[in-house]
């Protein structure tokens, strides 16, 4: 099911609410405050390709949960989970907060990639009012041949300030890093 077969099911401002979290969670250089694992330039009014075998919209609760082999594309974006929840705001009466995206939690394998770099761990949380993603448990980072590897990663998307971490509190896990220089070309 893909994003234009899922607008028919929902009401206009649903559809549009569910495509907005895609183009945050996707494009998260587009709010231009933070190198993220997007290091080329990011056009983030591409179309956004929403795939999952079902979703299920609790207008009541401000929830809309795509679950079952959910892909997101945009452009060369990818983000790939077994299941994502969008919280979006009530409405209010205040047009400018109104339905807007609160948080973004995707579980299940969560595998994001771009071009040359890939994250992959077995959560991820976006707290849209705090700018932070968090990617929990079996965190990996690739970077061409560079990996590295914990149990947490806290990107702060305000400050680009980004933290990994071992093991849970009390473990003996350690952050894992393997940096491979460039290979330089004889003259």
């Amino acid at each position: 099911m893909n994003v234009f077969q899922i607008a028919k099911f929902l009401n206009f401002k649903a559809a549009v609410v569910v495509m907005a979290v895609f183009l945050a969670g996707l494009a998260g250089q587009s709010q231009g405050q933070a190198q993220s694992l997007v290091t080329t330039k990011h056009d983030s009014s591409q179309p956004i390709e929403i795939t999952a075998d079902q979703l299920e919209v609790q207008q009541e609760k401000q929830l809309a949960t795509f679950s079952g082999n959910v892909q997101a594309i945009q452009g060369d974006i990818r983000l790939q989970a077994a299941s994502l929840q969008v919280r979006y705001r009530a409405q209010d009466g205040n047009a400018d907060v109104e339905g807007s995206i609160s948080r973004i939690i995707a579980k299940g394998e969560v595998f994001f990639s771009s071009p040359g770099q890939t994250a992959r761990g077995d959560s991820g949380v976006y707290d849209v009012d705090k700018s932070l993603v968090t990617l929990d448990g079996n965190v990996v980072l690739t970077r061409e041949d560079n990996v590295i590897r914990g149990n947490r990663l806290v990107l702060n998307l305000a400050t680009g300030r980004s933290k990994v971490s071992g093991a849970p509190s009390g473990g003996t896990g350690r952050v894992r890093g393997l940096f491979v220089p460039n290979k330089k070309t004889a003259k």
